[in-house]
């Protein structure tokens, strides 16, 4: 299954992300945790460098926030509801 370029995975992440379940350890290339399991490295690059996903709040390097979904985040995500 794709939408726009973005597979199952890419969706079940973004859904996770939305209903508060991901955490961001914030780098240049961030790491994302969806209830203490560490996420696909490439899928979240794929998705934090298209702008989908961001911290909720301004952390240092290495330190860890929530995720939050981006208005494009969370359209994205609908168009799965689409399909």
């Amino acid at each position: 299954m794709t939408t726009n370029g973005y597979t199952a995975r890419h969706r079940a992440m973004l859904q996770a992300i939305a209903d508060g379940r991901g955490e961001l350890v914030c780098g240049r290339t961030p790491s994302l945790s969806v209830d203490g399991l560490w996420c696909d490295f490439t899928a979240t690059v794929e998705l934090f460098t298209g702008g989908l996903f961001r911290p909720a709040r301004e952390a240092a390097v290495g330190a860890s926030a929530p995720a939050v979904l981006t208005t494009s985040g969370v359209e994205v995500l609908h168009s799965f509801a689409a399909v």
